[in-house]
């Protein structure tokens, strides 16, 4: 057990695990999903809030066994200057944070039963693939955040499948019966757009971490997609999804469906040129490591006026 087990009380310890501080990527596409859905006179408050419990489960879920299999399988060494892992360090012993993975994805598929009963089969396929690509994600016998896809699963799960879902369960509530297919309406092309900006900032939160985190990994063998193509090349991704941010809301003022309210997110980029000065110019995990929880911020400043744009 490392020095630092022990200055670490039991609920601290499972608080790191948790890592609370990643939860606005859980909150962000639910916020914007729900925004949309009074924008388009279908919000629906109980498949809302469900669908937030649900992506929080999930993210809590992930974040169990990121941090189970990167010790196990020796990706996290004390050289890593992230924080704390649980299980790396001894605070936790590998078969809790396990059995807390489970417990959690568990807790998720509860959640799902009441989901599914309001959007039917697609809802279930969605839930039984966000699930096992938790899982994937840094587990199984291919692990997609080692071999360069956590960027994709990141933007896809956490970003266009929750926000998009998030919708659907709203307008799908107001279908007569359990769907079977997709009822009209419930999947649109405004959805998607609008799912966008939260897909490329949560994103982006993963860019921050593997940036910082590029040597570390490269000597563990862990091949992220920061590894695979550069710091350089990274910083050039971090801008580019923090620009189509910026411009989905720009572009759906330009139509005729939302009003100037939808730019609202623009208040926010001095504080994204903030970020990125940081990102873009530093490399140590002393620097690194604000930038990345100031990212999450963004994330959660972005996506509430973004909603709030919609709503009005």
């Amino acid at each position: 057990m490392t020095e630092t087990a022990t200055e670490v009380s039991r609920r601290e310890a499972w608080l790191m695990a948790a890592r609370p501080h990643t939860l606005p990527a859980a909150a962000a596409p639910v916020v914007v999903g729900a925004g949309l859905a009074v924008h388009e006179g279908v919000f629906a408050p109980l498949p809302a809030l469900a669908a937030f419990l649900g992506a929080a489960l999930i993210q809590i879920g992930t974040n169990f066994a990121n941090d189970y299999y990167d010790a196990v399988k020796g990706v996290d060494t004390d050289e890593r200057e992230g924080f704390t892992r649980v299980t790396q360090s001894g605070l936790i012993p590998a078969n809790e944070v396990r059995r807390a993975m489970y417990a959690t994805f568990a807790a998720a598929v509860v959640v799902g039963v009441y989901l599914v009963a309001v959007g039917g089969l697609p809802i279930l396929v969605v839930g039984l693939a966000s699930v096992a690509s938790g899982v994937a994600y840094a587990g199984g016998p291919y692990p997609l955040g080692s071999h360069g896809l956590g960027d994709l699963f990141v933007f896809v799960f956490f970003g266009v499948v929750a926000v998009m879902g998030t919708f659907y369960v709203q307008a799908a509530s107001f279908v007569a019966g359990v769907p079977i297919g997709i009822p009209d309406g419930t999947v649109t092309w405004t959805a998607f757009l609008a799912s966008l900006p939260v897909a490329a900032v949560s994103t982006n939160i993963l860019v921050v971490n593997n940036v910082r985190d590029i040597e570390t990994d490269r000597e563990a063998g862990k091949k992220t997609l920061a590894v695979l193509v550069g710091r350089q090349a990274s910083c050039a991704e971090f801008v580019a999804l923090l620009a189509l941010s910026y411009l989905v809301p720009v572009f759906l003022w330009t139509t005729d469906a939302f009003s100037p309210a939808v730019l609202l997110p623009l208040v926010t980029l001095p504080y994204a040129a903030l970020v990125s000065r940081t990102v873009l110019t530093e490399t140590s995990g002393d620097a690194l490591n604000p930038a990345l929880e100031r990212t999450g911020k963004l994330l959660a400043a972005h996506s509430a006026l973004f909603a709030l744009g919609m709503v009005a």
